[in-house]
């Protein structure tokens, strides 16, 4: 799989322009645009730090050599894939730049997915080589890693150096030679890989950047997991800003903010779960910290949330994103934006665009939902050995010409400044008795209601109607509660017959509320408890 599938002449020379380059298909590796560039302007620098220890940039720079000629030494070549099912630990910086320096192709993987999952993906990405985080020869649930394939271990890594720039030999690589291939998380069904090439990893990465403005004295807590990729990007980011990755794994969230604290950590990428497990420690141990921005993506902050960080962490903004594997981010919305947009996810990133289409596939005016689709150099490659799937997101004019435009399978408008509201995934939005509706919509007129902590809606399928979810802040929520307000919110089409009360909304190791579980308990008649 490469980009030329997809016709990647015209996505090239997008990305060659938007990174300033005057040549047509050819770019820098990522590890040099990104780590070669911050070793260089600030050796000395703390690059990364978890629990046991921290590397500075000359330091991380050498771990990466080191892990180079580690896979050149077991036969790895260009193109080939790493499989690296490691934690948040800095080991994971130095196997990513690593393989990127090797020419390799890195696969990360969360260490929670189960052996299900992992046999799929094993059978799937065909790795060279895997890094684990232990030393035994199984992956997960007894699943013993395949035979012939080296298995290293995070602890039998020598990363000591030193780094030898001479031995760099994939400087500049293609644009479409894949530096990753990601996992979705097959909440659906089976994981299927993003391709993602050197060239739209390095534009997002950029792009990103110069939206958040990451600083070079910005120390960026990382508790999201690296095999995702709002975790993973943070590696870049930081180098891009020549900052401080902060990283700390889920075994370690009950001492998240002191973790912080302790470090100076001033900005914090957030899922919901991480933004409500912050409100309460902090609410426990008041004393400031140095948080100045939360960014999130993934799944969104809902009002309710964003006011309590807002209210509990002083002077520090929040800056509302919105993106896809397939392209990495699709817009980013300024700090405290929301203030003035309520609802914006923001507008495209530099050098992007942002449509929206009907079902025919022909623009909307703003003011109008339909299926939030992108263009840009930031678009990946397709699925990995998925064509038909690829087809089906990542589509070409009839005639076969013009760039690529990826369809999200997401809803929502753009208004006339072209900042985009987000109304949900097309399993969002359904019909109930006559009426259209959007979960997003139940769901966030539930948040308004006293009392009410988390919501998640279950649409209506063929055997049910619609499951309404709640977490209260407080022992005591009952369901009948929670209808009668929402009745005082909405129109009755728009309220569920049925409502559980929850202590805690299941997650998925990304953060995200996990439906495919909450549609198991409904199976299992069960409330959850």
């Amino acid at each position: 799989m490469t980009a030329t599938l997809l016709g990647a002449v015209p996505v090239t020379a997008l990305i060659d322009n938007a990174l300033g380059t005057d040549t047509a298909p050819r770019v820098d590796n990522v590890a040099e645009v990104l780590l070669t560039a911050a070793a260089a302007a600030h050796p000395g620098a703390p690059a990364v730090r978890d629990r046991y220890g921290a590397w500075t940039y000359a330091e991380l720079d050498a771990a990466a050599d080191s892990f180079a000629r580690t896979l050149a030494d077991h036969g790895v070549r260009p193109g080939d894939r790493v499989l690296a099912r490691v934690g948040s630990v800095r080991e994971f910086t130095a196997v990513l730049y690593g393989s990127w320096r090797r020419g390799a192709v890195l696969v990360p993987i969360n260490p929670g997915m189960k052996a299900f999952h992992l046999r799929a993906v094993l059978d799937d990405s065909t790795p060279s080589l895997i890094v684990a985080e232990d030393a035994e020869r199984t992956g997960a649930d007894g699943l013993e890693w395949p035979s012939g394939i080296p298995v290293l271990t995070v602890g039998g890594l020598d990363l000591s150096g030193p780094a030898d720039p001479v031995a760099r030999t994939e400087r500049e690589v293609p644009a479409d030679r894949l530096a990753l291939l990601i996992y979705t998380s097959g909440s659906t069904g089976l994981p299927k890989a993003v391709a993602c090439p050197h060239g739209p990893v390095a534009f997002a990465a950029r792009a990103v950047q110069q939206r958040l403005n990451y600083r070079a004295d910005d120390v960026v807590l990382t508790a999201v997991p690296l095999s995702f990729d709002y975790g993973l990007y943070q590696i870049m980011l930081t180098a891009l800003a020549g900052a401080e990755l902060l990283l700390s794994g889920p075994a370690d969230h009950a001492r998240l903010l002191g973790f912080a604290r302790d470090h100076g950590a001033t900005v914090v990428p957030l899922v919901p779960s991480l933004g409500e497990l912050l409100v309460r420690l902090a609410s426990r141990d008041p004393r400031p910290t140095r948080v100045r921005l939360f960014t999130n993506t993934g799944a969104a902050l809902n009002a309710p949330l964003i006011a309590s960080l807002r209210e509990t962490f002083p002077g520090a903004a929040v800056a509302p994103m919105y993106g896809t594997t397939e392209c990495k981010r699709i817009t980013v919305l300024e700090p405290d934006g929301d203030l003035a947009r309520p609802g914006s996810v923001g507008p495209a990133l530099p050098g992007t665009e942002v449509l929206v289409l009907d079902d025919d596939g022909r623009p909307l005016p703003p003011g109008h939902t339909g299926e939030l689709c992108v263009r840009g150099p930031h678009v990946m490659a397709g699925y990995w050995r998925a064509p038909e799937q690829t087809a089906l997101r990542f589509r070409r004019a009839r005639d076969g010409g013009g760039p690529v435009t990826l369809h999200t399978g997401d809803y929502g408008r753009l208004d006339e400044d072209g900042h985009v509201y987000f109304q949900g995934r097309k399993d969002d939005l359904f019909k109930r008795r006559g009426s259209r509706m959007s979960s997003v919509e139940i769901e966030a007129a539930v948040l308004d209601i006293d009392g009410v902590r988390e919501a998640a809606l279950l649409v209506p399928e063929e055997d049910r109607d619609m499951v309404l979810f709640v977490v209260g802040e407080r022992a005591g929520l009952t369901a009948e509660h929670v209808l009668s307000r929402l009745a005082d919110r909405l129109e009755a089409a728009k309220v569920p017959d049925e409502c559980r009360v929850l202590d805690a909304l299941p997650l998925t190791p990304n953060g995200k509320t996990d439906r495919k579980e909450l549609r198991r308990r409904i199976t299992e008649a069960t409330d959850g408890h």
